[in-house]
């Protein structure tokens, strides 16, 4: 439609330099606050168990986005198939990775947890190749792949025999990479003809999740005897901004400039993570991290290229 506008109109320049202005300012915000979310994530761990600072962040960003339902007036899905669907769909792009990137990062840098969650396209290349997506591997994507893995192994000093690297924590961290991209299948073979608006279906999916995450939580966690003030926020702000509002900034920009540019996020992130990291909580920074992250997103940019 902006298109369309935008040609019949063509003497509005000044409007139309005004909204890619717009898009460009919500593209970095979007990378500010998702490059962010690691550091919070670390922050809000100091204070609170993992599984708790994951139920915060849900139930703030489901707050946000039930309240711009309301003002939208959107409905929440209907018919038992998609909300069996949607509760799959939350477990795998919401409860679960964010539960482990919480658990990881007690043992790990939020630097590290950041660069892990850039192997996404990488994990979701890997899967193409055993049949488990649409898009067809070429020899650019697959070369891709081989050159992500490098970067990880870069990143992770396989050289000296990964000292100084731990073990479970990383391992963490790159289970809830690899579980955005299955996630991302199953929505798109099961939820993608739902009839139902992106609003609605993600709005719906944080539900569930919250719920999830509020039967899990009290099975493996106790109540916390006082409420530091400081973790607190981290999780408000994990939550609210992080997942409420990013998910609404991207969804408008995917509408705005499309997927392709959008997705691009992905490779500022795991940059912001380590700068987070490395200025405000002191996290220390070999040459190998910046290299092998550099290299990461190479390759993952090189998975994304599609047949002409």
């Amino acid at each position: 439609m902006t298109t369309a506008v935008t040609t019949r109109t063509p003497v509005r320049t000044p409007a139309r330099s005004r909204r890619r202005l717009d898009w460009r300012l919500r593209f970095a915000a979007l990378s500010l606050v998702w490059g962010f979310s690691f550091l919070l994530i670390k922050v809000g761990t100091e204070g609170y168990a993992p599984f708790q600072v994951t139920l915060g962040r849900l139930l703030f960003g489901t707050a946000v986005l039930a309240a711009v339902m309301v003002v939208k007036r959107e409905r929440l899905p209907r018919g038992a198939h998609t909300w069996g669907h949607l509760t799959v769909a939350a477990l795998l792009l919401n409860a679960l990775p964010f539960s482990l990137f919480a658990y990881a990062e007690l043992t790990i840098p939020s630097t590290l947890a950041g660069i892990c969650n850039a192997t996404s396209p990488l994990w979701g290349m890997a899967l193409s190749l055993v049949a488990l997506s649409e898009d067809r591997p070429t020899r650019v994507r697959v070369a891709g792949l081989g050159l992500g893995f490098l970067g990880v192994l870069t990143v992770l000093g396989a050289w000296q025999g990964f000292n100084g690297v731990e073990p479970t924590g990383t391992a963490l961290a790159l289970l809830a990479s690899l579980s955005y991209p299955i996630g991302w299948i199953y929505v798109r073979r099961t939820l993608a003809s739902s009839g139902d608006s992106h609003l609605s279906l993600t709005g719906a999916q944080l539900l569930l999740a919250t719920l999830q995450l509020a039967v899990v939580t009290p099975l493996f966690t106790a109540a916390p005897d006082r409420f530091p003030l400081v973790p607190l926020l981290a999780v408000v702000a994990l939550g609210a901004l992080g997942t409420g509002l990013a998910v609404l900034v991207q969804y408008g920009l995917v509408a705005e400039v499309g997927p392709t540019t959008a997705q691009m996020v992905t490779y500022f992130i795991p940059v912001i993570a380590t700068a987070a990291g490395v200025a405000i909580l002191g996290e220390s920074l070999t040459w190998s991290t910046p290299v092998g992250a550099a290299i990461v997103l190479a390759g993952a940019a090189l998975t994304q290229v599609r047949r002409s």
